[in-house]
């Protein structure tokens, strides 16, 4: 029979069994065979999930793929498909899917917000990355407030608000002065979470007016500031003494929501005078262990990498010498998914089965969706072969047409995961991948290992044959890998020639031939041998070698396992090392190593140098092992153990180890169990019950340890009832209808005795009731069927062996299962406070009703319509959750003059409760959005058409347009602002009697009842040359003519007319614009003869008068250099001569002139600048804030000295003002988060 090395006869059917489910071929990775199969896509990079990116740069959305044929790849954004073609800024790199957005050539971020999502195809299936969000990084400015200076009695507690502008992603708030140090911090004052300055108390040196917060935004490296707060503090004495109250958080308990693995910050900051003391603790358990830390002096309890356990009530207490103060912050842990079987590629034969498993836990439970080519499996073109069945598919004789790509999905409320894999159905005749005539070379007696690396589909049965006519090898002198790799476990002279692998399956058959050679050992036959030899004199090492004649020696000599030193006294022979006028330094040990391209040998030898005549030296070492070891006076609980020392060997033994085994439960393994002193030789030991004892004893002196002394006689004790019962008990149904009772078996010799065993025992509180009991086997759980819904049940585990019971174990608390709740809350009231926030109420539902613990409710809000368009849109369901038994809560983020309905649903740990009937209720009307666009047309000397469209939030029913106009000079300098009401339903306006040549500044918005909504601007200019009159027709004169109309500015007395054609007779009248019915008397004349160009009057052209001031300014330069060489003639001194000529190379070096960045007015808002460094196009260049406080924050080099000082300038970009005053801030654009994908 052929012997298989990987697995038991025994086991075999199992494991066939999981490998066909599992993948029933495995693809070699040989790069020629890859080429050459086909492969479903797979991506192999992307871009993250939630992808922030920077405005100012190229928007670059990974997406690489890897399949045969190559894969093509299309894109879709927020559901659609996306045509990169129609867009000229979107380009795709070749042989790739991913997308480069050219926002630097005009594009702009915000346009291209969305969620993308890519699909790479080939004919084997479609793979689909996950549901990329693009959002740009946002650096708002800072919202501009007046700031009251703070005056404070001396001890009291004080807070500055830093309130900093939410960006994108948030910002990094710090605290400096107007000198750009860093603001101390201690015990007394500190920087919160939300970026606040808190003092406990505030003392007379706290008296400045330049507390500056500052909002670091690291994406856009800019900073931005807010203005300097002033803080007085006058004295009062004497100063009052205060016990501690919390300034964060309020009132006496919060709750607090993380996700599982990230970070969990809970802060509290206390006032008080003395300055408080913050300690935590966690009620009912232990902080986790090398988790923990505590920052900020101890305000800020740190945990990392929560997990469901860190679920709890953590209490912060402040406490000074005048009292204390507490308060709870209860944390619930919630999960996003996690893999717990991510589905593997799957590679089948033709009639093959196999299976795709997908499983993932979080919290809650996520559910499992599957998808087929990107389609959900649900309409995806059938397969008969498949057959979904939850979280697995099972294939069962699928067909090449079976090839696809499959997603799963997992998804919860915080989140989900995606995960391509691939069926690929190949059908290929064998293939042998190992090279032919391939020769394998061991060296007798040792293990060769020949392979025959093969692929096939169906999977190919592997044969080897010695000799080109050889019979089949069998037998227990060969062993056949699965990988059809032949190993000869001993192999022999005999066993050298050549062997044929043959691969067969049901579509052909390959076979390849490849050589063994044996080779004879490498031996030292004559070894390197101990030598000693007196300083100064000669010593020879002899290696005398033998090996296999077709193989080719190396000799190295090594000297304490390092190379020889580079010394001409050091001689290597053929066979010998020689070292000459030996030193002290060549004392050590010296190995010849003989290396073949098979094998290795190896001989060492140690030369000791000693003086003439030798001196004994003293030799420290460490102690020899104790040994005669007794044990006397055995009681039940104790036992005396007694030794003799072995020789210290010169250094004193400092103390004794005595360790124990226990050859009744962990035979072979070694306890400590006490340390004594060096000068005491026997010891009193404590003893378990039911333990088969045997000791030793280690010697420790300065040196090192000593060897274990032998074991000493066994002692077994007597079995006992326990001394403890199990801990953690717990009682948590997992159904509605059981208990599940868990605990934590005892360990090892807790036993005390044979039979371990657990009494589990329960009975339902208050209820006048018996305890019902059963007696399990040494396992951790039972369940307890047939339980009402949620009700709590008095638990206790009690351990128990052979001899009987242990004490009578606590009782604890557990639940029988949750069920969903039964009845949706009642009498649902909406209270509309303004047009975006509104405020439901409901009546809690009965406590029995909700069927489990109560986790709070959930409120499901959505706009029906909007009452200005009535137009109805796509319904998208909002979802607010409020913790605990509140019967109120607020709805944010409303639109405007909206219809709107909602319900809600009681929530326990087993999910919701029906929901209330829907409430319906109406947003009031609120300020509009700006007017879509607005558009300045046909400019005229003195007139200028507005086009403009509607908001695109009408927020309410428009009422009029605002218009507001004014003149900007040469200068800059705004002129008189004019402002006109316009109807709501114009979307044009002409504007008259303007100046000519002149630029006008336009701030357009829209009315509602409720006022004016945020203004769009635009600038325009009148034009400079008078206005054309279009030419007469053909024929003027004959029949009646139109009269041509221009409009003159009423402050002129002349116009001149252009176009008109010569020779031809005109009728001119003018008359006053408005008055019906007036005008002046007509007047006829007649145009001259054409001219052959146009008359110019040079003297009045610009570039004439321009070249004429280059001129006179070249004449004057000429006439100052003439002047200076005039007063210069005659002779000068030879030292003169020289001092004008000296060596350039010794001339004295200027300096560069270095200026130290300016301090933006504070009241600007703005970020400092640093003069010329910051580019034209108003943009912070990353490599010009190398050393500006840009740089402060982290993962960037920021440069302080070691106070925290700042060391460099601030670059920034400035933001143009608009003329009212009104300053606008950009706010974010929130992306919904898709916690499920879709």
């Amino acid at each position: 029979m052929m012997k298989k090395k990987s697995i038991s006869a025994s086991k075999a059917s199992l494991f066939f069994f999981l490998c066909q489910m599992i993948s029933a071929l495995d693809v070699p990775l040989d790069s020629k065979l890859l080429e050459e199969l086909s492969q479903p896509p797979t991506i192999t990079q992307q871009s993250p999930k939630d992808y922030i990116v920077d405005p100012r740069e190229n928007i670059v959305i990974q997406c690489e793929a890897k399949g045969k044929p190559p894969p093509s790849f299309s894109w879709t954004r927020n559901g659609t498909h996306f045509d990169i073609d129609k867009d000229e800024l979107v380009t795709m790199k070749p042989n790739s899917g991913t997308l480069v957005i050219n926002i630097m050539n005009g594009g702009k971020a915000e346009a291209y917000e969305g969620v993308y999502q890519c699909t790479a195809r080939n004919e084997r299936g479609a793979a689909i990355s996950n549901n990329i969000v693009i959002r740009p990084s946002r650096s708002p400015l800072w919202t501009k407030e007046k700031l009251e200076p703070n005056q404070v009695r001396e001890g009291d507690s004080l807070v500055l608000h830093c309130r900093p502008p939410v960006g994108l992603p948030p910002p990094i708030i710090f605290w400096m002065d107007n000198a750009f140090q860093r603001l101390p911090q201690s015990e007394r004052v500190s920087q919160g979470l939300n970026g606040d300055l808190y003092f406990s108390n505030v003392q007379p040196e706290d008296t400045r007016e330049d507390y500056i917060c500052y909002a670091r935004f690291n994406h856009t490296q800019t900073i931005q500031q807010k203005q300097p707060i002033s803080v007085k503090v006058f004295s009062t004495k004497p100063v009052t003494e205060r016990p501690p109250i919390l300034l964060t958080p309020t009132g006496t308990t919060s709750n607090k929501v993380e996700l599982r693995g990230n970070v969990l910050l809970l802060e509290c900051i206390a006032a008080g005078l003395p300055t408080p003391v913050i300690r935590w603790i966690k009620e009912g358990g232990e902080l986790p262990a090398n988790r923990t830390f505590f920052e900020n002096f101890k305000k800020t309890l740190k945990i990392i990498d929560v997990s469901e356990a860190d679920s709890g009530n953590y209490k912060c207490i402040a406490r000074n010498i005048l009292g204390s103060t507490h308060h709870v912050i209860s944390v619930t842990v919630k999960a996003a998914p996690y893999w717990i079987t991510a589905p593997r590629n799957l590679v089948l034969s033709p009639g093959e089965d196999g299976s795709l498993i997908c499983r993932a836990n979080g919290n809650p439970k996520p559910s499992i969706s599957w998808l087929s080519n990107g389609v959900p499996i649900a309409i995806a073109p059938e397969d008969p072969s498949r057959k979904v069945d939850g979280d697995t598919i099972i294939f069962s004789a699928v067909q090449e047409r079976s090839s696809a790509v499959y997603q799963c999905n997992a998804s919860n409320e915080y989140g989900y995961l995606l995960a391509n894999a691939f069926v690929n159905v190949l059908a290929e005749p064998p293939r042998i991948l190992t090279p032919a005539n391939k020769l394998y070379q061991v060296i007798l007696d040792s293990p060769a290992l020949i392979d025959c690396a093969y692929f096939g589909s169906p999977k190919p049965e592997i044969e080897w044959f010695k000799g080109v006519k050889g019979s089949i090898l069998r037998g227990n002198e060969y062993v056949f890998h699965d990988n059809g790799t032949l190993e000869i476990p001993v192999a022999q002279k005999d066993s050298s020639g050549t062997y044929t692998c043959v691969a067969r399956n049901e579509l052909g058959k390959i076979q390849n031939e490849v050589q063994l050679e044996v080779k004879d050992p490498t031996l030292i036959i004559k070894q390197p041998e101990y030598k000693v030899i007196q300083r100064y004199g000669h010593v020879s090492f002899e290696c005398i070698i033998k090996h296999d004649s077709t193989l080719i020696p190396t000799v190295i000599w090594l000297k304490d396992n390092d190379e020889l030193p580079d010394d001409e006294r050091f001689l290597v022979g053929k066979d010998n090392l020689t070292i000459m006028n030996v030193t002290d330094k060549d004392d050590g040990t010296y190995t010849c190593i003989v290396n073949t391209t098979l094998d290795s040998v190896s001989a060492s030898a140690v030369l000791t140098v000693v003086a003439a005549p030798p001196t004994p030296a003293i030799i420290y070492a460490r102690p020899n092992p104790p040994f005669d070891l007794e044990l006397t006076g055995q009681l039940e609980r104790s036992i005396e153990l007694s030794w003799i020392p072995g020789d210290e060997n010169n250094s004193p033994i400092t103390s004794f180890v005595i360790e124990y085994e226990d050859g009744l439960h962990e035979p072979g393994v070694w306890h400590y169990q006490t340390e004594v002193p060096g000068s005491q030789t026997t010891v009193q030991l404590k003893l378990s019950p039911y333990v088969n004892y045997s000791f030793r004893v280690i010697a420790v002196n300065e040196i090192g340890r000593s060897q274990p002394s032998e074991p000493s006689e066994q002692y077994l004790t007597k079995s006992a009832n326990p001394d403890e019962n199990p801990s953690n008990v717990q009682g948590i149904g997992s159904e509605p209808d059981n208990l599940v009772i868990t605990w934590e078996s005892l360990k090892g010799f807790q036993s005390n005795g044979p039979g371990l065993q657990y009494k589990v025992s329960w009975r339902q509180k208050d209820v006048d009731d018996e305890w019902t009991s059963v007696v399990v086997a040494n396992v951790s759980k039972y369940i307890v069927s047939g339980t009402p819904t949620f009700v709590p049940y008095e638990i206790k585990v009690q351990a128990l062996n052979d001899l009987g019971y242990a004490p009578e174990p606590s009782e604890v608390i557990g639940h029988s299962g949750e069920d969903l709740p039964m009845v949706a809350p009642g009498n649902v009231q909406v209270h509309v406070i303004n047009s975006t926030l509104a405020k439901v109420h409901w009546d809690p539902v009965p406590l029995k009703s909700v069927r489990g613990h109560l986790q709070g409710y959930k409120v499901y809000y959505w706009k029906v319509q909007s009452l200005s368009r009535r137009s109805k849109r796509h319904i998208e369901k909002k979802i607010l959750t409020f913790r605990g038994n509140k019967t109120f809560g607020m709805l944010p983020g409303l639109e405007p003059y909206s219809s709107y309905k909602l319900n809600v649903r009681v929530v326990n740990g087993k999910g919701e409760g029906p929901a209330s009937p829907d409430k319906v209720f109406k947003t009031p009307e609120g300020v509009p959005s700006s007017p879509s666009f607005l558009k300045i047309t046909n400019p005229t000397l003195d007139s200028l058409t507005l086009e403009w469209g509607s908001p695109t939030h009408p927020n309410g029913i428009l009422i009029s347009y605002i218009l507001k106009f004014q003149p900007i000079n040469n200068t800059h300098e705004l002129g008189p602002l004019v402002e006109i009401r316009i109807p709501a339903n114009e979307s044009s306006l002409i504007l008259k009697n303007l100046n000519y040549s002149t630029r006008y500044k336009f701030y357009f918005n829209a009315q509602t009842s409720v006022g004016s909504g945020s203004q769009i601007t635009e600038e325009a200019v009148t034009i400079m040359d008078e206005a054309g009159i279009p030419r007469p027709a053909v024929g003027a004169g004959k029949g009646k003519e139109d009269w041509k109309k221009e409009i003159v500015n009423g402050s002129r007395s002349f116009f001149v007319l252009k176009g008109l054609t010569p020779g031809t007779a005109y009728k001119v009248r003018v008359g006053a614009e408005g008055l019906s019915g007036f005008r002046s008397s007509e007047d006829v004349f007649e145009t001259g003869p054409a001219m052959a160009s146009r008359q110019v009057d040079i003297a009045t052209q610009g570039w004439f008068i321009g070249l004429m001031c280059a001129v006179a300014l070249l004449i004057l330069i000429l006439l100052i250099v003439c002047f200076i060489r005039r007063n210069k003639g005659g002779k000068y001194p030879v030292k003169e001569k020289e001092d004008a000529h000296a060596d350039p190379e010794i001339q004295p070096m200027k300096e560069d002139d270095g200026t130290f960045g300016e301090y933006s007015d504070a009241e600007d808002h703005k970020p400092l600048k640093k003069g010329s460094r910051t580019p034209s196009d108003r943009t912070v260049k990353k490599e010009d804030s190398d050393d500006s406080l840009v740089d402060y924050g982290e993962g960037v080099n920021g440069q302080f000295n070691e106070d925290g000082s700042f060391i460099g300038q601030y670059s920034g970009k400035k933001e143009k003002e608009p003329a009212e005053g009104n300053e606008s801030s950009e706010a974010p654009s929130p992306v919904n988060a898709m916690n499920s994908f879709v």
